[in-house]
């Protein structure tokens, strides 16, 4: 038979975790320039299976789409 562990939760950080030095948002700015998420409804993620095959078809649909000017 497994024993079983009960996890405790803490109300406080364990003391070898020290954050009193940090900054909120330090990197938030950097993070966001590099960074363009974007959720994929479950059926469209079906047929993508990755970011290479995403970028793929829609570069394939921006070749083939109007230019607009002054845009």
């Amino acid at each position: 038979m497994k024993s079983t562990k009960t996890k405790t939760r803490r109300s406080e950080p364990r003391p070898e975790y020290d954050f009193s030095a940090g900054v909120r948002g330090k990197y938030a700015s950097r993070f966001a320039q590099g960074t363009n998420l974007v959720k994929l409804e479950p059926d469209v993620a079906k047929v993508f299976r990755d970011s290479r095959s995403v970028n793929r078809a829609l570069r394939n649909l921006v070749g083939r789409a109007p230019r607009r000017r002054g845009g």
